[in-house]
């Protein structure tokens, strides 16, 4: 079922850059080099900046197997773009252009209506702080292609949300991270300026801060510098966001980011340096263990504050953040989803532990099978499992991809090796049993096929390749799905943390159930039971946890992973 890529022998390179006056200590060097060689990502740099200025550490590659990265490759940094917006708007209000307390809508169209409540409006600080009470995404976020979500959302589209959207709270009142707010604020600065909003941070930020490599448009040197984005081991496509550039579509390299950072404690002198003190300001203690400023999350640290924002987008993870009573500033760039923001805090304040970073299984398999064939695969499997499973562990999505480089290929036996252990590893997954049948079809193994499609279906109802290759097979299996009361469905509605920065938003549409992830178009819940839903779109199934008769989460599983969520109160 699961659409497969070849499988690549990830090269390390490794090229620590400019003659160095420290090291970076030997436990994050240890873990960078395990992520990469564990296929984390293709590539990981790792920039510090103090009093004896900027140091670089660069290790792999902008491509699966190809160039090394340097200071100078190319990532988007994603929700980071939300501090230049910040650092935009303090120096409007330094400037006298504009106050945190405007009412947003002072900005807009006439015919735009920003929603109120209680007579209140929502200002410029609250759109900035993530307390306006607008959702993280707009609810007509409908992208056309979802592995380029806001490429397509308009001006138009987002006026119209924001003149229908009724708040569901008091403003100011509560913490909810706001793509939307930010993107909005974006473009409210752009409008007040009368340029557009790479204009503003083009000639207010990177050009006094020199910082060439740092733009939303592609030059030809950026182009050439690209270090592309990887998702589950699969090269994607790079984000656009035209309408919400303000909240995450700067693209940069650690040699301009360390320049930011630099900036932001005063290292490197300019004339912004009073509007970023001013962004760096707390301006409420509402989200969880963080303060928050102007977009900068403030977090307590033994030797100070650690101020810092990650950023996420279809095939990157960033970290910047600095402590001000040291003069230490850090910024992590990946080009992958799988980010690296504990080696960020570890290298800011090292009571935070780094992940523990395990060998890849697959690896291990795909050697023996290649080696001595799929039996050798199955013994090497059992050998990880009895002797070394806290050392190892088994990507669900790789070992998948594995499966069908071997099936295409025309070694059925190997294919089947490989699904047969990841129906062992994940035996809740509904793909790797829908894999598992085709590959059993491919070896004319009917029967087998016929109950692994079952079994697929059985964890997933929404599977419709499983009802369609069950069909092909003369095998008809009905598919019962509950039918559960609004009132039950409105108790799962909410916003649930996945991780900082990431949530999902559940709502509801009369008796049908609906989310909607960070940076991510809307999708349908299915029932299976009254706390059990799946997904059609992908192969995934959210739980929702009950306790006391209230929800406090769900939990989402999907690639082999169990990924908690705590619903946010309201």
């Amino acid at each position: 079922m699961k659409l497969f890529h070849t499988f690549f022998l990830l090269v390390i390179s490794i090229s620590i850059l400019t003659a160095q006056k420290r090291q970076l200590p030997e436990d994050v060097t240890a873990s960078i080099l395990e992520r990469i060689e564990n296929g984390h990502s293709p590539s990981i740099v790792v920039g510090i900046i103090d009093k004896d200025g900027p140091q670089y550490y660069a290790f792999g590659t902008k491509t699966i197997g190809g160039e090394p990265v340097d200071e100078h490759s190319i990532y988007e940094i994603g929700s980071i773009s939300k501090t230049f917006t910040a650092t935009l708007l303090a120096q409007n209000i330094l400037n006298g252009k504009m106050k945190a307390d405007d009412p947003a809508q002072q900005y807009l169209p006439k015919s735009v209506t920003m929603p109120t409540r209680n007579g209140r409006q929502i200002t410029l600080g609250e759109l900035s702080d993530h307390t306006s009470g607008l959702p993280r995404l707009p609810g007509n976020l409908n992208p056309a292609d979802p592995s380029n979500p806001y490429a397509d959302y308009t001006v138009e589209l987002m006026y119209a949300f924001l003149s229908g959207y009724q708040l569901p709270r008091d403003i100011g009142s509560e913490y909810e991270y706001s793509n939307l707010a930010q993107g909005l604020l974006g473009h409210i600065l752009g409008l007040q300026a009368g340029k557009s909003y790479e204009e503003l941070v083009i000639n207010n930020i990177t050009k006094p801060l020199g910082m060439p490599e740092t733009r939303i448009t592609f030059d030809e040197q950026m182009k050439k510098n690209l270090a592309m984005g990887y998702s589950q081991g699969m090269q994607v496509s790079n984000w656009d966001l035209p309408s919400l550039a303000g909240a995450g579509a700067i693209r940069s390299s650690l040699h301009d980011m360390l320049r930011y950072v630099g900036a932001n404690l005063g290292l490197i002198k300019s004339d912004l340096y009073p509007a970023m003190q001013l962004a760096q300001q707390v301006r409420h203690d509402k989200a969880g263990n963080n303060r928050v400023g102007l977009a900068w999350h403030i977090a307590n640290g033994p030797d100070g504050d650690v101020i810092s924002h990650s950023g996420g987008t279809g095939g990157y993870r960033t970290f910047a953040g600095f402590v001000r009573e040291t003069g230490m500033g850090v910024v992590v760039l990946t080009n992958s989803t799988k980010g690296a923001d504990d080696i960020g805090y570890h290298l800011l304040n090292p009571d935070v532990n780094l992940i523990k970073v395990k060998k890849s299984a697959v690896a291990v398999i795909r050697k023996a099978i290649e080696a001595e064939g799929a039996e050798a695969g199955l013994n090497a499997w059992a050998a990880l499992k009895k002797d070394h499973a806290d050392d190892y562990e088994l990507d669900e999505d790789q070992m998948n991809t594995l499966g069908y480089t071997y099936l295409t290929a025309g070694n059925t036996k190997a294919a089947l090796a490989v699904f047969r252990i990841n129906t062992e590893a994940y035996p809740n997954s509904s793909n790797v049993f829908d894999s598992y049948g085709e590959a059993l079809m491919a070896d004319g193994q009917k029967e087998a096929a016929v109950e692994n499609y079952k079994k697929s279906l059985e964890l997933n109802p929404g599977n419709d390749n499983a009802v369609q290759m069950l069909e092909k097979m003369g095998v008809t299996h009905a598919v019962e799905m509950p039918e559960l009361s609004a009132d039950v469905l409105e108790t799962y509605v909410g916003t649930y943390n996945l991780a900082p920065g990431f949530d999902i938003e559940i709502t509801r549409e009369e008796t049908r159930l609906y989310g909607q992830a960070t940076g991510q178009g809307r999708f349908e819940l299915f029932p299976k039971s009254e706390t059990e839903f799946y997904l059609k779109v992908v192969a995934a199934q959210v739980v929702f946890n009950t306790k006391d008769g209230q929800v406090e989460s769900l939990t989402l599983f999907q690639g082999g992973q169990e990924l908690p969520a705590k619903k946010m109160e309201k």
